[in-house]
């Protein structure tokens, strides 16, 4: 280990011995700084410390064709200053490349762990993927700022999404730095997301009426595509989710009970949904052809990823283009409400875990709302000498 005066000429004219793999110059106005040279003729400065415990550790600065003399000077002076402060910069430097980035940390972290239990998880990848793996992805998790996330906020206002979709990303962002604290993942300390928001997601609710369920109910009979058109008419006849519809199997149908078992609903629990005499008939009225599914592709025989095209060429034969295949779950729920079902039994046929959610779906028609008024005129009786409207 030879002591020499380390100057930028002789960096530049430093060689490796013959026979040597590589040897190391130590500067002697410079306690610990040095210069490595190999025998392939790469050349890297070092700093060499003693941490807190007394042990000597050796403190990578930097490649000489990349630093020149001074630079790397500087750099292992604040090396040894830490580490006499008692902070371990090799220490520091393992811990900052344990950090994970972003990018990394959801596809091999958070998404393997959501998909085994959230039904939903494919939607949290694809918001990862167009909004914010694009702009954050790169960060390690430590870097990401509560101003770096608004940025995205208040982009994706600008470009007219809807506070549901901004809401999303913030949910998600947040979800994802609470796991990684209870996951202890290095870096993590806070989270930037925590009292983000992109103000009230406002429900969009479309309920159809009657005519207007006449008119779809037409448009799925002259379909030509019969496996989706049937599955859309279950879904119209029972309120049913749509992977509640297009995942089931003929085993899941009990005849006897009039049942039909969804194994894992969107609560993550088992359910049964309540088939009319109309379902029954439809189900009934269906060709098995072998395949363990009630409603399969006609391409591959799975059960179908998306409705979308068969449903939009049926509403538009309709005219209800503004209808999405979920209304007729709302409208399901009106329908029944509007006829003196209560809520607690739409809520039970719904499969929903709480009241609140069934009242967001449930619409009563002004008719019904007149209807009920009415009722307190025999409570209440008019005056004699009131002149009635005619």
């Amino acid at each position: 280990m030879p002591t020499v005066v380390l100057s930028a000429s002789f960096v530049r004219h430093a060689c490796c011995p013959e026979g040597r793999r590589k040897v190391d110059f130590f500067d002697q106005a410079q306690r610990g700084f040095l210069l490595e040279v190999r025998a392939s003729g790469g050349k890297t400065f070092y700093q060499r410390y003693s941490d807190e415990r007394g042990r000597e550790r050796q403190f990578k600065i930097g490649p000489a064709d990349v630093l020149n003399l001074d630079q790397a000077r500087r750099k292992a002076r604040q090396v040894m200053a830490e580490a006499i402060m008692g902070d371990d910069p090799q220490k520091k430097r393992r811990a900052a490349r344990a950090v994970p980035m972003l990018a990394q940390f959801a596809r091999e972290t958070y998404l393997p762990y959501v998909r085994t239990y959230k039904n939903s998880w494919m939607t949290d990848e694809t918001v990862l993927r167009i909004h914010i793996l694009p702009a954050l992805g790169a960060h390690a998790l430590d870097e990401v700022t509560t101003d770096a996330i608004a940025g995205i906020v208040n982009r994706m206002r600008e470009e007219g999404y809807a506070s549901g979709t901004i809401n999303r990303v913030i949910v998600i962002l947040r979800y994802m730095y609470n796991l990684a604290r209870r996951w202890k993942t290095p870096g993590v300390t806070g989270n930037p997301a925590a009292g983000l928001s992109a103000g009230p997601d406002v429900q969009r609710n479309r309920f159809l009426s009657e005519e207007e369920a006449e008119r779809l109910v037409r448009a799925i009979e002259v379909d030509e595509n019969k496996t989706a058109a049937r599955a859309i008419m279950l879904l119209l006849l029972t309120g049913a989710r749509r992977n509640e519809v297009t995942q089931a199997k003929w085993d899941y149908v009990d005849w006897k009970n009039r049942t039909l078992l969804v194994p894992k609903s969107k609560s993550g629990r088992a359910r049964t949904i309540a088939l009319n005499q109309s379902a029954m008939a439809l189900l009934s009225s269906m060709p098995r052809e072998g395949n363990a599914y009630i409603f399969p592709s006609e391409v591959n025989g799975k059960p179908c990823a998306s409705l979308f095209f068969p449903w939009d060429r049926i509403r538009t034969r309709a005219a209800l283009p503004d209808v999405r295949l979920h209304d007729l779950r709302h409208s399901f729920a009106s329908f029944l409400v509007n006829r003196g079902v209560s809520l607690y039994v739409v809520q039970g046929l719904l499969g929903h875990l709480h009241a609140r959610t069934t009242q967001r779906y449930a619409h009563l028609t002004q008719e019904t709302l007149i209807g009920a008024a009415d009722l307190i005129q025999d409570i209440v009786p008019l005056p004699r000498d009131t002149v009635a409207i005619a």
